[in-house]
């Protein structure tokens, strides 16, 4: 349920930007987020409603793109989506990975008014 405390952060954030930028009434927020980010976007939507109520973001349109988690091998240098299951490297076998994405978390852009 840590979701309502990110909705409320992020409702934090465009407060702030409306309170420095002068705008009156967000009508979008659109976010990226990694696979891995930990948040999960029906829950996220579904508190945003809730932490917006009486804000300039009441009633703005919540996008969430998610990003897929990309990996490189470290042995050989492939870099990409990677079996879960696997947890190695599809074109070496190795298992040196590093996640290069997929973890992100953030606001890209607020269509206001």
């Amino acid at each position: 349920m840590h979701e309502l405390s990110i909705a409320q952060s992020l409702i934090g954030l465009v407060e702030s930007e409306a309170e420095k930028e002068g705008f009156a009434r967000v009508l979008e927020i659109r976010l990226r987020m990694g696979e891995y980010a930990g948040i999960v976007p029906s829950c996220l939507r579904e508190f945003f409603p809730i932490a917006s109520a009486g804000t300039k973001a009441e009633g703005a349109e919540l996008v969430i793109e998610t990003v897929p988690a990309a990996f490189r091998c470290l042995a050989c240098g492939y870099e990409g989506a990677i079996e879960r299951r696997a947890a190695c490297c599809p074109a070496c076998g190795g298992t040196a990975i590093r996640m290069v994405s997929g973890r992100e978390f953030y606001v890209e852009n607020l269509k206001v008014e």
